[in-house]
Protein backbone atom coordinates (compact mmCIF):
# COMPACT_ATOMS: atom_id res chain seq x y z
CA UNK A 1 0.00 0.00 0.00
CA UNK A 2 1.67 3.64 -0.96
CA UNK A 3 1.42 6.39 1.59
CA UNK A 4 3.11 9.11 -0.44
CA UNK A 5 5.57 10.71 1.20
CA UNK A 6 4.50 10.28 4.69
CA UNK A 7 5.53 6.03 3.84
CA UNK A 8 8.44 6.48 5.92
CA UNK A 9 7.45 7.86 8.93
CA UNK A 10 4.48 5.55 9.06
CA UNK A 11 6.78 2.83 8.85
CA UNK A 12 9.32 4.46 11.60
CA UNK A 13 6.46 4.77 13.74
CA UNK A 14 4.61 1.36 13.36
CA UNK A 15 7.89 -0.24 13.80
CA UNK A 16 8.55 1.05 17.40
CA UNK A 17 5.14 -0.12 18.51
CA UNK A 18 5.49 -3.49 17.04
CA UNK A 19 8.95 -4.03 18.45
CA UNK A 20 7.46 -2.47 22.05
CA UNK A 21 4.65 -4.86 21.67
CA UNK A 22 6.72 -8.16 21.11
CA UNK A 23 8.73 -6.80 24.63
CA UNK A 24 5.21 -6.81 26.80
CA UNK A 25 3.79 -9.78 25.14
CA UNK A 26 6.31 -12.15 26.83
CA UNK A 27 4.38 -10.01 30.54
CA UNK A 28 0.57 -9.21 29.27
CA UNK A 29 -1.68 -11.00 27.01
CA UNK A 30 -0.57 -9.92 23.03
CA UNK A 31 -4.26 -9.04 22.24
CA UNK A 32 -4.57 -7.62 25.23
CA UNK A 33 -4.77 -3.64 25.72
CA UNK A 34 -2.03 -3.40 28.08
CA UNK A 35 0.65 -4.45 25.93
CA UNK A 36 -0.32 -2.44 22.88
CA UNK A 37 -1.02 0.65 25.65
CA UNK A 38 2.28 0.42 26.83
CA UNK A 39 3.80 0.07 23.59
CA UNK A 40 2.32 3.20 22.23
CA UNK A 41 3.37 4.76 25.66
CA UNK A 42 6.80 3.70 25.29
CA UNK A 43 7.11 4.99 21.72
CA UNK A 44 6.13 8.47 23.27
CA UNK A 45 9.13 8.05 25.71
CA UNK A 46 11.59 7.16 23.17
CA UNK A 47 10.46 10.38 21.25
CA UNK A 48 10.84 12.37 23.91
CA UNK A 49 14.15 11.44 25.02
CA UNK A 50 15.28 12.42 21.27
CA UNK A 51 13.76 15.84 21.80
CA UNK A 52 15.64 16.55 24.96
CA UNK A 53 18.23 18.85 23.08
CA UNK A 54 15.16 20.69 21.87
CA UNK A 55 13.91 20.98 24.55
CA UNK A 56 17.02 22.34 26.23
CA UNK A 57 17.30 24.96 23.72
CA UNK A 58 13.35 25.81 24.34
CA UNK A 59 14.31 26.15 27.98
CA UNK A 60 17.23 28.72 26.97
CA UNK A 61 15.04 30.85 24.59
CA UNK A 62 12.64 31.04 26.83
CA UNK A 63 14.87 32.45 29.77
CA UNK A 64 16.20 34.79 27.08
CA UNK A 65 12.79 36.08 26.54
CA UNK A 66 12.59 36.62 30.35
CA UNK A 67 15.82 38.50 30.12
CA UNK A 68 15.05 40.83 27.48
CA UNK A 69 11.26 41.74 28.98
CA UNK A 70 12.46 45.12 30.55
CA UNK A 71 13.49 46.16 26.75
CA UNK A 72 10.31 45.42 25.31
CA UNK A 73 8.21 46.85 28.38
CA UNK A 74 10.34 49.82 27.52
CA UNK A 75 9.64 49.53 23.58
CA UNK A 76 5.92 49.79 24.63
CA UNK A 77 6.51 52.35 26.50
CA UNK A 78 8.10 54.42 23.68
CA UNK A 79 6.59 53.38 20.72
CA UNK A 80 2.23 52.83 21.98
CA UNK A 81 1.11 55.51 19.39
CA UNK A 82 3.15 53.73 16.77
CA UNK A 83 2.03 49.82 16.77
CA UNK A 84 4.37 49.69 13.66
CA UNK A 85 7.38 50.83 14.21
CA UNK A 86 6.64 48.98 18.13
CA UNK A 87 6.69 45.69 15.72
CA UNK A 88 9.68 46.43 14.03
CA UNK A 89 11.85 47.31 17.28
CA UNK A 90 10.66 43.85 18.68
CA UNK A 91 11.53 42.32 15.55
CA UNK A 92 14.79 44.01 15.95
CA UNK A 93 15.57 42.66 19.66
CA UNK A 94 14.05 39.28 19.12
CA UNK A 95 17.12 38.85 16.75
CA UNK A 96 19.70 40.60 18.80
CA UNK A 97 18.73 38.05 21.83
CA UNK A 98 18.48 35.20 19.15
CA UNK A 99 14.87 34.26 20.78
CA UNK A 100 11.39 34.60 19.48
CA UNK A 101 8.19 34.29 21.53
CA UNK A 102 6.82 30.99 19.56
CA UNK A 103 10.16 29.34 21.20
CA UNK A 104 7.75 27.16 23.85
CA UNK A 105 5.66 25.76 20.56
CA UNK A 106 8.87 23.84 19.52
CA UNK A 107 8.46 20.70 21.22
CA UNK A 108 4.51 20.44 20.07
CA UNK A 109 5.22 21.52 16.33
CA UNK A 110 8.13 18.49 16.38
CA UNK A 111 5.89 15.59 17.44
CA UNK A 112 2.89 17.37 14.80
CA UNK A 113 4.46 14.11 12.36
CA UNK A 114 4.47 11.25 14.68
CA UNK A 115 0.95 12.33 15.64
CA UNK A 116 -0.05 12.48 12.26
CA UNK A 117 1.66 8.91 11.72
CA UNK A 118 0.60 6.78 14.75
CA UNK A 119 -3.07 8.51 13.62
CA UNK A 120 -2.68 7.07 10.46
CA UNK A 121 -1.60 4.05 11.26
CA UNK A 122 -4.65 3.93 13.98
CA UNK A 123 -7.07 4.86 11.67
CA UNK A 124 -5.53 1.82 9.06
CA UNK A 125 -6.11 -0.68 11.87
CA UNK A 126 -9.77 0.76 12.83
CA UNK A 127 -10.25 0.28 8.65
CA UNK A 128 -8.38 -3.26 8.87
CA UNK A 129 -5.77 -2.01 6.64
CA UNK A 130 -1.91 -2.83 6.97
CA UNK A 131 0.49 -0.06 7.07
CA UNK A 132 4.22 -0.12 7.58
CA UNK A 133 5.60 -3.01 9.29
CA UNK A 134 2.26 -4.38 11.07
CA UNK A 135 0.81 -7.44 9.63
CA UNK A 136 -1.86 -9.02 8.65
CA UNK A 137 -1.41 -11.20 12.13
CA UNK A 138 -0.47 -8.04 14.51
CA UNK A 139 -3.31 -6.14 12.18
CA UNK A 140 -5.96 -8.35 13.78
CA UNK A 141 -4.09 -8.60 17.32
CA UNK A 142 -4.06 -4.91 17.58
CA UNK A 143 -8.19 -4.98 16.57
CA UNK A 144 -8.75 -7.05 19.81
CA UNK A 145 -6.84 -4.93 22.62
CA UNK A 146 -9.49 -3.07 24.51
CA UNK A 147 -7.93 -0.18 27.00
CA UNK A 148 -10.55 -0.19 29.78
CA UNK A 149 -13.24 -1.76 27.49
CA UNK A 150 -12.84 0.54 24.47
CA UNK A 151 -10.76 0.01 21.10
CA UNK A 152 -7.47 1.30 20.02
CA UNK A 153 -8.96 2.79 17.23
CA UNK A 154 -12.08 3.88 18.96
CA UNK A 155 -13.26 7.51 19.05
CA UNK A 156 -15.94 9.68 21.32
CA UNK A 157 -17.52 10.23 17.99
CA UNK A 158 -17.32 7.28 15.97
CA UNK A 159 -18.45 4.87 18.46
CA UNK A 160 -22.25 4.53 19.86
CA UNK A 161 -21.30 2.42 23.31
CA UNK A 162 -21.88 4.24 25.92
CA UNK A 163 -18.87 2.82 28.16
CA UNK A 164 -16.88 3.95 25.27
CA UNK A 165 -17.42 7.22 25.37
CA UNK A 166 -17.07 7.42 28.89
CA UNK A 167 -13.91 6.11 28.62
CA UNK A 168 -12.63 8.58 25.93
CA UNK A 169 -14.26 11.65 27.62
CA UNK A 170 -11.99 11.17 31.04
CA UNK A 171 -9.25 10.61 28.65
CA UNK A 172 -9.74 13.61 26.96
CA UNK A 173 -10.28 15.67 30.20
CA UNK A 174 -7.11 13.90 31.57
CA UNK A 175 -5.22 14.78 28.32
CA UNK A 176 -6.81 19.00 28.56
CA UNK A 177 -6.03 19.47 32.45
CA UNK A 178 -2.30 17.91 32.33
CA UNK A 179 -1.76 20.51 29.24
CA UNK A 180 -3.25 23.62 31.26
CA UNK A 181 -1.25 22.40 34.81
CA UNK A 182 2.29 22.01 32.82
CA UNK A 183 1.55 25.86 31.19
CA UNK A 184 0.39 27.21 34.04
CA UNK A 185 2.78 25.97 36.32
CA UNK A 186 5.27 27.77 33.73
CA UNK A 187 3.49 31.39 34.06
CA UNK A 188 2.99 31.30 38.10
CA UNK A 189 6.55 29.51 39.10
CA UNK A 190 9.08 30.69 36.10
CA UNK A 191 7.96 34.08 35.10
CA UNK A 192 8.54 37.42 36.75
CA UNK A 193 4.76 38.76 36.38
CA UNK A 194 5.85 42.07 37.49
CA UNK A 195 6.94 43.55 33.91
CA UNK A 196 3.75 42.81 31.46
CA UNK A 197 4.97 42.29 27.97
CA UNK A 198 3.68 40.35 25.04
CA UNK A 199 5.54 37.22 25.29
CA UNK A 200 4.27 37.32 29.12
CA UNK A 201 0.54 37.73 27.22
CA UNK A 202 0.93 34.74 24.56
CA UNK A 203 2.06 32.29 27.10
CA UNK A 204 -1.28 33.34 29.02
CA UNK A 205 -3.04 32.52 26.10
CA UNK A 206 -1.55 29.36 25.22
CA UNK A 207 -2.37 28.07 29.09
CA UNK A 208 -5.92 28.63 27.83
CA UNK A 209 -5.87 27.76 24.00
CA UNK A 210 -4.26 24.66 23.68
CA UNK A 211 -6.33 22.44 26.64
CA UNK A 212 -9.28 23.70 24.71
CA UNK A 213 -8.11 23.00 21.33
CA UNK A 214 -7.12 19.52 22.21
CA UNK A 215 -10.69 19.03 23.96
CA UNK A 216 -12.16 20.04 20.96
CA UNK A 217 -9.96 18.18 18.56
CA UNK A 218 -9.78 15.11 21.23
CA UNK A 219 -13.37 14.02 19.97
CA UNK A 220 -12.33 12.50 16.96
CA UNK A 221 -8.92 11.17 18.32
CA UNK A 222 -8.66 7.45 18.44
CA UNK A 223 -8.00 5.82 22.06
CA UNK A 224 -4.22 5.32 20.98
CA UNK A 225 -3.93 8.82 20.14
CA UNK A 226 -5.29 9.70 23.29
CA UNK A 227 -2.83 7.41 24.84
CA UNK A 228 -0.44 9.26 23.43
CA UNK A 229 -1.17 12.98 24.36
CA UNK A 230 -1.97 11.71 27.68
CA UNK A 231 1.35 10.49 28.26
CA UNK A 232 3.31 13.19 26.53
CA UNK A 233 1.87 15.65 28.66
CA UNK A 234 2.40 14.00 31.46
CA UNK A 235 6.37 13.69 30.40
CA UNK A 236 6.34 17.49 30.11
CA UNK A 237 4.66 17.82 33.32
CA UNK A 238 7.45 16.52 35.27
CA UNK A 239 10.52 17.34 33.05
CA UNK A 240 9.16 21.11 33.50
CA UNK A 241 9.16 20.70 37.56
CA UNK A 242 12.55 19.37 37.72
CA UNK A 243 13.85 22.38 35.35
CA UNK A 244 11.80 25.13 37.41
CA UNK A 245 13.27 23.22 40.53
CA UNK A 246 16.84 23.35 39.38
CA UNK A 247 17.16 26.23 37.17
CA UNK A 248 14.46 28.46 37.48
CA UNK A 249 14.39 32.20 35.82
CA UNK A 250 15.90 35.14 37.84
CA UNK A 251 13.37 37.01 39.62
CA UNK A 252 10.08 34.31 38.95
CA UNK A 253 9.00 32.33 42.55
CA UNK A 254 10.67 29.46 41.70
CA UNK A 255 13.71 31.72 41.97
CA UNK A 256 13.36 32.99 45.87
CA UNK A 257 12.30 29.27 46.63
CA UNK A 258 15.57 27.98 45.43
CA UNK A 259 17.52 30.88 46.57
CA UNK A 260 16.10 30.18 50.03
CA UNK A 261 16.78 26.65 49.98
CA UNK A 262 20.64 27.23 49.26
CA UNK A 263 20.84 30.14 51.74
CA UNK A 264 19.61 27.22 54.29
CA UNK A 265 21.95 24.78 53.20
CA UNK A 266 24.51 27.28 53.17
CA UNK A 267 25.45 27.37 49.68
CA UNK A 268 24.52 31.03 49.10
CA UNK A 269 27.38 33.59 49.23
CA UNK A 270 26.39 36.63 50.14
CA UNK A 271 26.22 38.94 46.62
CA UNK A 272 23.56 35.86 45.59
CA UNK A 273 26.01 33.60 43.63
CA UNK A 274 26.19 30.05 44.08
CA UNK A 275 28.90 28.38 46.24
CA UNK A 276 31.11 26.03 44.15
CA UNK A 277 30.48 22.65 46.14
CA UNK A 278 32.61 19.16 45.55
CA UNK A 279 30.22 16.45 44.09
CA UNK A 280 31.55 14.29 47.05
CA UNK A 281 30.42 16.76 49.38
CA UNK A 282 27.18 17.36 48.11
CA UNK A 283 26.78 13.58 48.34
CA UNK A 284 27.86 13.70 51.89
CA UNK A 285 25.58 15.98 52.86
CA UNK A 286 28.53 18.74 53.60
CA UNK A 287 27.64 21.64 51.62
CA UNK A 288 28.49 25.01 53.44
CA UNK A 289 30.10 23.29 56.28
CA UNK A 290 32.59 21.22 54.55
CA UNK A 291 33.37 24.19 52.88
CA UNK A 292 34.22 26.08 56.45
CA UNK A 293 35.89 23.10 57.74
CA UNK A 294 37.78 23.35 54.31
CA UNK A 295 38.67 27.27 54.93
CA UNK A 296 39.45 26.69 58.76
CA UNK A 297 42.25 23.52 57.92
CA UNK A 298 43.84 25.90 55.35
CA UNK A 299 44.24 28.84 57.73
CA UNK A 300 45.86 26.53 59.99
CA UNK A 301 48.30 25.07 57.67
CA UNK A 302 49.44 28.56 56.41
CA UNK A 303 49.77 29.56 60.23
CA UNK A 304 52.04 26.44 60.90
CA UNK A 305 53.93 27.06 57.33
CA UNK A 306 54.39 30.83 59.03
CA UNK A 307 55.86 30.09 61.79
CA UNK A 308 58.18 27.31 60.11
CA UNK A 309 59.58 30.46 57.71
CA UNK A 310 60.55 32.72 60.55
CA UNK A 311 64.19 33.96 60.88
CA UNK A 312 66.54 31.67 63.29
CA UNK A 313 67.40 33.88 65.80
CA UNK A 314 71.48 34.31 65.78
CA UNK A 315 73.75 33.96 68.84
CA UNK A 316 75.90 36.62 70.41
CA UNK A 317 79.13 35.42 68.58
CA UNK A 318 77.24 35.72 65.12
CA UNK A 319 76.29 39.16 65.97
CA UNK A 320 79.82 39.84 67.11
CA UNK A 321 80.79 38.72 63.73
CA UNK A 322 78.39 40.44 61.80
CA UNK A 323 77.68 37.03 60.17
CA UNK A 324 74.12 36.29 58.61
CA UNK A 325 74.83 34.58 55.54
CA UNK A 326 72.96 31.46 53.90
CA UNK A 327 75.25 28.95 55.63
CA UNK A 328 75.53 30.47 58.98
CA UNK A 329 71.64 30.26 59.18
CA UNK A 330 71.33 27.11 57.99
CA UNK A 331 74.14 25.70 60.66
CA UNK A 332 72.49 27.57 63.19
CA UNK A 333 69.40 25.97 62.00
CA UNK A 334 70.67 22.65 62.31
CA UNK A 335 72.56 22.93 66.00
CA UNK A 336 69.31 24.59 67.34
CA UNK A 337 67.48 20.81 66.08
CA UNK A 338 70.48 19.04 67.55
CA UNK A 339 70.38 21.03 70.74
CA UNK A 340 67.91 18.16 72.71
CA UNK A 341 69.73 14.83 71.76
CA UNK A 342 73.44 16.65 72.43
CA UNK A 343 72.24 17.88 75.95
CA UNK A 344 70.58 14.42 76.27
CA UNK A 345 73.25 11.88 75.11
CA UNK A 346 76.43 14.29 75.80
CA UNK A 347 78.00 13.71 79.11
CA UNK A 348 78.19 17.07 81.68
CA UNK A 349 82.13 17.34 81.15
CA UNK A 350 82.45 16.39 77.24
CA UNK A 351 84.96 18.60 74.94
CA UNK A 352 82.67 19.82 72.66
CA UNK A 353 83.58 18.03 69.17
CA UNK A 354 85.66 20.54 66.59
CA UNK A 355 83.55 22.40 64.31
CA UNK A 356 82.85 22.28 60.55
CA UNK A 357 85.02 24.18 57.93
CA UNK A 358 82.14 25.75 56.63
CA UNK A 359 80.96 26.98 59.91
CA UNK A 360 84.19 27.97 61.18
CA UNK A 361 84.29 30.21 58.51
CA UNK A 362 80.91 31.85 59.71
CA UNK A 363 81.87 31.85 63.39
CA UNK A 364 82.32 29.21 66.54
CA UNK A 365 79.66 27.00 66.86
CA UNK A 366 77.77 28.26 69.52
CA UNK A 367 77.29 25.32 72.84
CA UNK A 368 74.51 25.46 75.30
CA UNK A 369 74.96 27.81 77.57
CA UNK A 370 76.18 26.61 81.53
CA UNK A 371 75.54 28.14 84.64
CA UNK A 372 77.97 30.25 85.88
CA UNK A 373 80.09 30.64 82.53
CA UNK A 374 80.09 33.48 79.75
CA UNK A 375 78.17 33.03 76.34
CA UNK A 376 80.92 32.32 74.05
CA UNK A 377 84.02 30.86 76.09
CA UNK A 378 84.84 26.92 76.32
CA UNK A 379 84.11 25.16 79.59
CA UNK A 380 87.35 24.40 81.63
CA UNK A 381 88.69 21.23 81.77
CA UNK A 382 88.62 19.40 85.35
CA UNK A 383 92.13 18.09 86.63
Amino acid sequence: MTFGFLSPLYTMVSWIIVQFHSLYSHVFDPNGGWAWGLAIASMVVVIRICLIPLFVKQIKATRAMQAIQPKMKAIQERYKNDKQRQSEEMMKLYKEAGTNPFSSCLPILVQAPFFTALYGVLASVANDKTIGVITPTLLASAQQAHIFGAPLSATFLGSTEVSVKIVTAVMIILMSLSQFITQRQLMTKNMDLTVKTPFMQQQKMLMYVFPIMFAVMGINFPVGVLVYWLTTNVWSMGQQLIVIHNNPTPGSQAWDERQARLKKAGRLNPDGSVKKVSLLARLSGGGGKTSAATTAEQAVQEAVQARRQQPKKLTKAQRQHGTGSASTAETESAAEDAKPSLEKSAPADAKPAAAKPTAAKSGPRQQPKRTGQSGGQRPKKKP
